[in-house]
C-alpha cells in the first residue's frame, strides 16, 4: 500500500503480550509441515507417461542418468523438454490441453495462432501444430465466425477553414424536445465561417424529402447554395460531402 515501514526485533521482556501469544507449550507436529499445491491434470501426465513406452524409457533413463537424454530433464518426476511438459501420446490429455486453451471462457475461442502460441509456452508433444490446427477447424464456433476483411479507415482529418460566409456549413438535427406546434425537433445549420446559425422546426419523423424541401425554403432561398454541408457541427472530423455549383450562364 505505500506505507513506510521497518521490521525490527524487539525482545520478549519488552513485547510481553505478543511474546506470550507466540509461544505455545507442547507444539504439534502440523506446525513444521509444509504444504505445497501440486495440479491434478499434472497426475495425468505422470500416469500418461506410464503408459507410453517412450516416455517411460525416458523417465527411467532420465532418472538414473540426469544429463543422458538432453534436451530431456525430469523434474518431481515430471518429464519435460526445455522446460516445457512433455505429454507424449496421450491424446485424452492433449485434448483436455488444447480444450483448455481454446474453447474455455477465459480463451473464448481466439484462433489458431493463439492457441497454439499459448500451448507451446508450457507443453509439447509429436504433431502438436497439427493437431492444434484441426482441433481449432474442427470447432462449430470458429468455422461461424468470420474476420473482418474490411480496409481499415483512414485517419481523420479537420476540415478546411472557409474563406467566405455561407459556403461551408455544418447540419445537425436536436430531438428529444417537448412539442411546440407542429415541432418537436430542430434542423440546425451552422455557418461555419460567421458562425451564424439557423433553427428551422420539424416534426419526427420525417423524411430526406422534408429535409431538403427545408434546407431549399430556409438556406438557399436566403444564402444560395453552399460548397459543402458537414455531418455534424461541433466534430472536427466529421464527414463531409461537395456539391456541384450551378452553371451561370
Amino acid at each position: 500500500m505505500g506505507l513506510q515501514y521497518k521490521i525490527v526485533y524487539k525482545l520478549g521482556a519488552s513485547n510481553q503480550a505478543t511474546d506470550a501469544l507466540s509461544r505455545h507449550p507442547s507444539p504439534s507436529s502440523q506446525v513444521h509441515a509444509i504444504s505445497s499445491v501440486t495440479p491434478t491434470w499434472l497426475t495425468g501426465v505422470v500416469a500418461g507417461s506410464e503408459k507410453d513406452p517412450a516416455a517411460l524409457k525416458l523417465t527411467q533413463e532420465l532418472s538414473l542418468a540426469p544429463d543422458s537424454h538432453r534436451p530431456y530433464t525430469l523434474t518431481d518426476g515430471v518429464l519435460r523438454l526445455r522446460d516445457r511438459i512433455w505429454i507424449g501420446n496421450n491424446t485424452t490429455l492433449q485434448q483436455r490441453l488444447m480444450s483448455a486453451m481454446h474453447t474455455s471462457a477465459v480463451c473464448g475461442h481466439s484462433g489458431f495462432p493463439v492457441t497454439f502460441s499459448k500451448l507451446k509456452k508450457l507443453f509439447a508433444w509429436c504433431g502438436m501444430k497439427t493437431d492444434v490446427k484441426s482441433f481449432v477447424v474442427a470447432g462449430s464456433v470458429c468455422v461461424q465466425g468470420k474476420p473482418n476483411r474490411a480496409r481499415y479507415p483512414s485517419l481523420l482529418a479537420p476540415l478546411l477553414v472557409p474563406t467566405e460566409s455561407w459556403q461551408v456549413l455544418s447540419m445537425d438535427f436536436i430531438e428529444g424536445l417537448p412539442r411546440s406546434g407542429a415541432a418537436n425537433c430542430l434542423m440546425v445549420v451552422l455557418d461555419r465561417f460567421s458562425k451564424f446559425a439557423h433553427f428551422i422546426p420539424l416534426l419526427h419523423p420525417f423524411t430526406a424529402q422534408q429535409v431538403a424541401q427545408a434546407f431549399l425554403d430556409n438556406i438557399y432561398r436566403l444564402h444560395g447554395l453552399p460548397t459543402v454541408i458537414a455531418s455534424s457541427p461541433v466534430c472536427f472530423g466529421a464527414s463531409s460531402f461537395a456539391l456541384p455549383r450551378p452553371h451561370c450562364p
